[in-house]
């Protein structure tokens, strides 16, 4: 299995409804300390995919956002809130309620 095959096997694991983070899947993909990686590995995906690339945030609880990114930054909040997922007055996602 490659290395972007193990990364999206652990993100097609995240609940509906619930995050993670980039540190967090590179752990579960035995690939610690890539997190980098991991957001490398997701700008790949389609976003018409079945793996869930938008419930991957950074480790401060916020969206990556990013003019490479072509405004999927805000079809990621948009596919989060669809989700439940509340931001707050900062852009922030709560990890003690929604991380997985």
């Amino acid at each position: 299995m490659s290395t972007y095959e193990r990364i999206y096997e652990v993100v097609r694991q995240i609940p509906k409804g619930k995050v993670t983070t980039y540190g967090n899947v590179a752990d579960l993909a035995e690939l610690y300390g890539k997190a980098r990686l991991v957001g490398y590995a997701l700008y790949q995906v389609d976003k018409d995919s079945d793996i869930p690339w938008h419930r991957v945030i950074n480790a401060k609880g916020e969206i990556s956002y990013s003019p490479l990114r072509r405004g999927m930054d805000y079809l990621q909040r948009n596919l989060l809130e669809n989700e439940g997922i509340e931001f707050s007055a900062e852009g922030k996602i709560n990890l003690n309620k929604y991380k997985w």
